[in-house]
């Protein structure tokens, strides 16, 4: 790992760190801000953020202001890139694939594959090497996320429930196989079985593993996605049907953007501090 930067905020610091990933072949950087305990020496809890389409790290960090909220809870908060990047990285003119729109899934498909290895680096790779420099609690890591994040955040935590003992999410794409978003990507990453499709949609995951804690999903009503890419009430129905204790709270006026991850921000981190104690 070699530090980028460093900025001292609410009592801790923000940095920025880049490494060479053997899981993706590329460079990656990710965010960590440190609250005052983890620089003091003490093992904290740690949440990971995943961004959405179009995003990297920098947004949240930049705009979602969390490090005033892990401040305030001794929580460690790690914002990790959406995607491999770089000149021999595979792409697309599209916003919504390649570069920046990895969907946070192992690509099975070329020219995808050779790079787009993002679940394995963040429930394998990144953990490791988080653990091996930083003070991080491997019993206490959470996960939460935006849009395709949230996407990345719901099927992550249920595919690695063992990694991550908490999971939350604003806006997510919960149910990607019927949206274009998402069929878009899945079709290009993971080929054209739709049977395959299954193992990253947060509703079918539920129907098939469950969850034995609790799920927070904050959804703004004026999001210009919810009906036709996000559907959130796909993945309230699916957690009805599967006894899951999920929270979805609906907030009129809201659209899809970073006032209202910011606004939601602070619940969420507390949320998640409240469970990884």
């Amino acid at each position: 790992m070699k530090l980028i930067s460093k900025a001292k905020a609410f009592g801790g610091e923000q940095r920025l760190y880049r490494h060479q990933s053997k899981v993706t072949g590329t460079e990656m950087e990710f965010s960590v801000f440190l609250p005052r305990e983890a620089l003091e020496g003490f093992v904290c809890p740690t949440l990971f953020y995943l961004s959405g389409l179009t995003c990297s790290w920098e947004e949240v960090v930049t705009q979602g202001l969390p490090q005033m909220h892990a401040a305030k809870h001794g929580l460690i908060f790690v914002a990790p890139d959406t995607s491999p990047r770089g000149d021999n990285v595979a792409d697309d003119d599209a916003y919504d694939l390649g570069q920046s729109a990895s969907f946070y899934l192992d690509a099975t498909e070329e020219p995808w594959s050779d790079h787009f290895k993002m679940e394995t680096y963040l429930t394998s790779e990144l953990p490791k090497l988080l653990m091996g420099a930083l003070p991080v609690d491997e019993d206490a890591m959470g996960i939460t996320g935006h849009s395709m994040g949230g996407h990345g955040a719901l099927t992550l935590a249920l595919r690695h429930p063992t990694l991550f003992h908490s999971v939350s999410a604003l806006a997510p794409i919960s149910n990607p196989v019927s949206g274009l978003w998402g069929r878009k990507a899945f079709e290009a990453y993971l080929g054209e079985e739709e049977a395959h499709w299954d193992d990253h949609d947060a509703c079918a995951l539920i129907a098939k593993l469950g969850w034995e804690g609790q799920i927070l999903i904050d959804q703004g009503l004026a999001d210009e996605y919810l009906e036709d890419q996000l559907k959130p009430w796909a993945f309230e129905k699916a957690c009805r049907l599967a006894n899951v204790d999920l929270t979805m709270r609906l907030h009129g006026g809201y659209d899809h953007y970073y006032h209202f991850i910011a606004s939601f921000m602070a619940d969420h981190i507390e949320w998640h501090a409240k469970r990884l104690e």
